[in-house]
């Protein structure tokens, strides 16, 4: 993983044979697709993993869920954390609870863990703003629970404050670094990025790490961003018009860097 020239100027399209992509190996993917279609040898490894916040630890928070009449989910970890507490402290949630989640996936994950009606679950499409008038029709008389990680949530935290809501975070699981020492003598053709915790592990694993021959892919914004400011050169980008999606993306790559002269 470790490497020690210095990071490419420009995109040289050099063949690629073999790929890491810093997440858990999911039973489908067109990833699969791409790795028969151009014989690629695709390795999957997530960057960051999810501790939970011991009950004993929780406790010195002095927050009680089931005094929260309102509770906010931005992802299926909150769910999980959310009722694993709940349940270690035996606690039960009452049935007039009102949950607010940030997308559709979310909602529809929530049912494993309450019956579900819909005059109490109120869902986003993508990002807080989508829940924000529904969240304000309930401001004055709700008391607002956002379940969260150590990384916090830091848009919804913003709109709660902004808008004076009665509420209160709660951190009840960590996002941490993954142990990859095992990787530091390996090398990639590409590795690919998903958010900046990624970016992040991947220098608190390998503090020297030189970018060399290796070409990254990143999807959004702000992992872009946070390899760049760690001086790394995007080779491949997504979304896109052209190509929404990271396989997408590292397909019209490949095609260029494997084409035959």
């Amino acid at each position: 993983m470790g490497a020690e020239a210095t990071v490419a100027a420009k995109e040289t399209y050099k063949p690629v044979k073999t790929i890491l992509v810093s997440q858990p190996k999911p039973e489908r993917s067109p990833y699969y697709t791409l790795e028969e279609k151009y014989r690629l040898k695709i390795d999957w490894r997530p960057f960051i993993q999810v501790e939970p916040v011991s009950v004993k630890e929780f406790r010195k928070y002095r927050i009680q869920p089931n005094d929260y009449t309102a509770i906010i989910f931005t992802s299926k970890n909150s769910i999980d954390h959310f009722f694993r507490i709940c349940k270690e402290m035996r606690i039960e949630m009452p049935q007039t609870t009102r949950y607010f989640c940030m997308t559709e996936s979310i909602a529809n994950y929530l049912q494993n863990f309450i019956l579900y009606r819909k005059r109490k679950v109120f869902v986003g499409k993508r990002t807080i703003d989508d829940l924000k008038p529904m969240m304000m029709k309930h401001r004055n008389k709700e008391k607002f629970l956002l379940p969260c990680s150590n990384m916090g949530s830091i848009e919804v935290a913003n709109l709660l404050e902004e808008k004076k809501f009665d509420w209160q975070h709660a951190m009840m699981y960590r996002t941490v670094s993954s142990d990859l020492s095992d990787l530091s003598d390996v090398t990639y053709d590409i590795l690919v990025f998903f958010s900046p915790l990624g970016i992040k592990s991947l220098f608190e694993n390998f503090p020297d790490f030189k970018q060399n021959e290796t070409r990254l892919a990143v999807f959004g914004n702000k992992t872009r961003q946070a390899a760049e400011e760690r001086g790394l050169f995007i080779n491949i980008q997504a979304p896109t018009p052209e190509t929404p999606s990271m396989s997408m993306a590292l397909e019209e790559y490949i095609k260029k860097a494997n084409k035959k002269k």
